[in-house]
């Protein structure tokens, strides 16, 4: 059995003491592939994001809010694990300053000026020995696999997961996987525990057990 690192949810990027940003994932999936994955008797650890879902008993739970603590927290689990399902939705964009306190209220409006966040799976994937596989998810609007395709080689992937928009904070999806050839390896639909559980199957029989 392998031991699974499993990124979850949402991060936040503050602009001040009390505002920030971020996005509407709600946890359901990672919670979904970290029961099928247990239900298959593999190690399970959640590097998660703030949110409201409970994740099931027997797995291992770091808890972060930011984008780098997501990053810092999966580097430092990285070597322990044999593969990664990247099911996390981290905040792309983060100020490039944060305020201390509260920034007042502005009748003209407020102007931010953003930098890009860290890319969390790219960066662990840099760092994963050869043998340690990588799966990402990429939220593309109607599931639009040309994006994603483009990030099986920038993240450096084995298997990417397709899904539109409407999965975010829902408890159905429909997801659609390719792999580094960019070679459609199979697509399913359902509830989030179904797609999970036959997601799961998917990687033990592609990265797992290589043929």
């Amino acid at each position: 059995m392998a031991h699974i690192l499993l990124t979850a949810g949402p991060t936040r990027s503050y602009l001040d003491g009390v505002r920030y940003l971020t996005n509407a994932s709600s946890g359901r999936m990672a919670l979904s592939l970290a029961a099928a994955a247990r239900k298959r008797r593999h190690e399970v650890t959640i590097v998660s994001g703030p949110v409201a879902v409970k994740y099931p008993r027997g797995v291992k739970v770091v808890n972060v809010v930011t984008t780098r603590e997501m990053l810092d927290a999966s580097l430092d689990l990285l070597p322990d694990c044999d593969g990664v399902i990247a099911a996390a939705a981290p905040c792309d964009f983060e100020p490039e300053r944060r305020v201390a306190g509260k920034i007042p209220r502005q009748g003209d409006g407020l102007t931010l000026k953003l930098r890009p966040t860290v890319d969390v799976i790219a960066t662990v994937a840099r760092r994963a020995r050869p043998e340690q596989w990588m799966v990402a998810f990429a939220l593309e609007p109607e599931a639009n696999p040309a994006r994603a395709l483009e990030k099986i080689t920038t993240k450096r992937c084995d298997l990417i997961v397709v899904n539109d928009l409407s999965a975010i904070d829902a408890r159905d999806t429909a997801v659609t996987v390719y792999d580094r050839s960019h070679a459609r390896a199979g697509s399913r639909k359902g509830t989030k525990a179904a797609v999970a559980a036959w997601l799961v199957r998917l990687v033990e029989r592609r990265l797992m057990n290589p043929v």
